[in-house]
């Protein structure tokens, strides 16, 4: 085994805890070796980059796919290799799933987002995806159509990822939706103990837009300043949720420089 890294380090000092943003088996099990990866996902983008890695590994399975679904779309096709690539790395994270009691340990898989405004066809495909194991965590857009999707799915006893998520209000709406859910599964008397949701903020994405909006409008400003504003939302919906009892964690992405997961390190937090 390589030499344990400093995000080990912390996973081990800390309640901050590392997901992977792959699902490559070779890049997840250096992950969890290194750095204590406790958590994973997968996309259609990152099933691409994980083909150009392990190509040798695919090359047989797609044509296998074309034969056992031979009016399969381009589109089903990339759905299909992002299931099984899912299911994959699942596997690998299914000991940690079993020791943190469904905290951790799960792999994120993300609905297709053509459907951001169809709730019913939303919750359809996350009913799927959450079939495939008992690990999985579904990515559910924090849009309006994702948040009637979240507390629904939540009702099921399905764990979350609120994604496409860049903002305090949507940060809001999601753990609301989330405490209906679970409010509406209590009441029934149904169990909730192995849930493990997360509400996801594109922290760097927010600076990247406020860049663009600053150049439009013509701003000038120090050129720093908008490295914190992401940050700056993160901190306040942690702050937030931790005031309200919100019973989901929050989850730090789309990092574009250390600031973006650094100045979380401590709290109970996914990076």
């Amino acid at each position: 085994m390589e030499k344990q890294s400093l995000l080990f380090e912390m996973s081990q000092k800390t309640p901050t805890v590392l997901w992977n943003d792959s699902c490559s088996i070779q890049e997840l099990t250096n992950s969890i070796e290194i750095n204590n990866a406790v958590g994973a996902t997968c996309n259609p983008t990152i099933v691409l980059t994980v083909l150009k890695k392990e190509w040798d590994t695919w090359k047989e399975r797609i044509p296998q796919i074309m034969k056992e679904i031979p009016t399969a779309s381009d589109d089903q096709i990339v759905w299909k290799l992002t299931e099984e690539m899912s299911l994959n790395a699942s596997k690998l994270l299914m000991p940690i799933y079993e020791r943190d009691k469904g905290k951790n340990g799960r792999l994120s898989i993300q609905t297709n987002p053509k459907f951001y405004r169809d709730p019913e066809t939303l919750l359809e495909q996350t009913e799927r995806f959450n079939s495939l194991a008992p690990n999985m965590i579904v990515k559910i857009p924090a849009t309006a159509a994702g948040i009637l999707a979240i507390e629904e799915a939540t009702y099921r006893g399905i764990s979350i990822n609120a994604t496409v998520s860049f903002s305090l209000p949507q940060a809001i709406a999601v753990a609301e939706a989330f405490e209906r859910g679970l409010t509406r599964r209590e009441k029934e008397k149904k169990d909730i103990s192995t849930m493990g949701s997360v509400c996801t903020l594109m922290v760097g994405r927010l600076d990247d837009w406020l860049k663009v909006v600053a150049e439009k409008r013509g701003i000038i400003a120090n050129p720093w300043v908008f490295d914190w504003a992401g940050v700056a939302v993160m901190k306040k919906a942690y702050k937030i949720y931790q005031q309200r009892g919100y019973r989901l964690r929050l989850l730090s992405a789309a990092f574009r420089n250390h600031l973006h997961w650094s100045e979380f390190i401590g709290e109970d937090v996914v990076i």
